[in-house]
């Protein structure tokens, strides 16, 4: 993922703070991310669905709203109305950089600005809310004690979440006086609603407000036991995977042509987590999966060790080809089960491997054990004989000869 900072003028002319991560591919797509209120675009949830979205060929703007985190203005002088005005000024900025988002995400206020501003962008084509509450006076609750002082005085000071920010009277008028739901029923694009049941600052009747306000299509999945703030990473990680998954079926996202040299297309391998191992592990939009080490070796153990990936390779492509042979020939297989497992042993300890080693006295080899599990009315010739076409996979025949690998240094991008 290729991250470059940006700037463009909001709603009054001041210079928002933005980030846009591209992907490292081709570029198929792009979303525009919306934090919550008085957030960053720093945020972990931002982070990893926008990693996560570029992994998967979607570019992600996120940016600071209006007096937030990097960006330019007063916030004591920003309400709703400029949040949603700030996320079209955003929006016109990509269409400059002729990429238009097609997907919006908002966490938390933010959810309910990309609801309101999704039903003004004729090109978005799916919404995303992560925590969103239904009516944007909801934030109303953490002004407990301030809200006379806000009325009588114009503005005050309030404390949220450790920091304190001027809050003024046109936010708390211009919140109050919002209705989501015209917009959320104009809203001319697939919308998915993720909320955590036990959120405790925005409660779950949020979700079932907004879900039943929209039009079809429209999906809601939970966020289980989630923070609001989904802070923990694991949070963060499955919600970024449930929106790549869900958005490629509304952005009709097409595969890139892989190289002439290269059927299958280029397996990316790109690191998710700089402190741990986890890699993000990309074939094209469709297909992700997690890399990993187990705990006791630094890892997360979220995502297949390397050898593990070695190992399932071998053991589907056991089975595939078991069955192929099977199909071909009329046999009744009903079911094929692989289990495969690795380990390095001494090179003595394998005779044949201990051969083809040049002084392999002492050198460790790697090892697959596979037990082929095999279901249905076969007789013991078919199934000797299905044993047998187990050694003729591919991917066992890879594993004996001996390979050469070729590595290159890129330019750095």
């Amino acid at each position: 993922m290729k991250t470059e900072r940006i700037t463009f003028p909001g709603h009054d002319g001041s210079d928002l703070s933005a980030r846009l991560d591209r992907p490292d591919g081709p570029h198929l797509a792009t979303a525009l991310f919306a934090h919550c209120f008085t957030c960053s675009k720093d945020i972990l949830p931002a982070r990893r669905i926008a990693a996560r979205l570029a992994a998967a060929g979607i570019a992600v703007l996120r940016f600071d709203f209006t007096g937030l985190g990097q960006s330019g203005g007063d916030f004591a002088d920003t309400t709703f109305t400029s949040n949603v005005d700030d996320l079209i000024a955003a929006a016109a900025r990509l269409a400059e950089m002729d990429m238009e988002p097609s997907l919006l995400i908002g966490h938390s206020l933010g959810g309910a600005a990309v609801l309101k501003a999704g039903a003004q962008l004729d090109h978005v084509k799916a919404v995303v809310t992560l925590g969103a509450p239904y009516a944007p006076d909801h934030v109303t609750h953490n002004f407990t004690g301030k809200l006379e002082e806000i009325v009588a005085d114009g503005v005050a000071e309030v404390d949220l979440g450790g920091r304190n920010f001027m809050i003024g009277r046109d936010f708390l008028e211009d919140i109050q006086a919002e209705k989501l739901g015209p917009a959320i029923r104009k809203l001319n694009a697939a919308l998915l609603v993720m909320h955590a049941p036990l959120d405790q600052v925005v409660g779950i009747d949020n979700a079932q407000a907004i879900f039943q306000a929209a039009m079809h299509p429209k999906s809601f999945v939970t966020l289980d036991d989630a923070d609001h703030l989904i802070s923990r990473a694991e949070d963060a990680e499955y919600a970024a995977d449930v929106i790549a998954a869900w958005a490629a079926r509304y952005l009709e996202l097409k595969a890139p042509e892989p190289p002439s040299d290269a059927p299958e297309g280029v397996i990316r391998v790109t690191e998710a987590d700089p402190d741990g191992f986890m890699q993000d592990i990309t074939n094209g939009p469709f297909h992700h999966l997690l890399a990993d080490e187990p705990e006791e070796f630094g890892g997360t153990n979220r995502g297949l060790s390397p050898y593990g990936f070695l190992s399932a390779g071998l053991g589907a492509c056991t089975s595939m080809t078991i069955r192929m042979y099977a199909r071909r020939k009329g046999w009744p297989l009903d079911h094929v089960r692989v289990d495969v497992t690795h380990a390095k042993v001494h090179a003595e300890d394998a005779a044949e491997d201990a051969a083809q080693e040049d002084g392999g006295k002492g050198q460790k080899v790697d090892q697959f054990n596979r037990i082929v599990y095999l279901r249905g009315d076969l007789d013991d010739e078919q199934r000797a004989r299905l044993l047998e076409i187990a050694d003729r996979c591919p991917v066992h025949k890879t594993l004996h000869k001996k390979n050469r690998i070729e590595t290159e240094l890129a330019d750095e991008a």
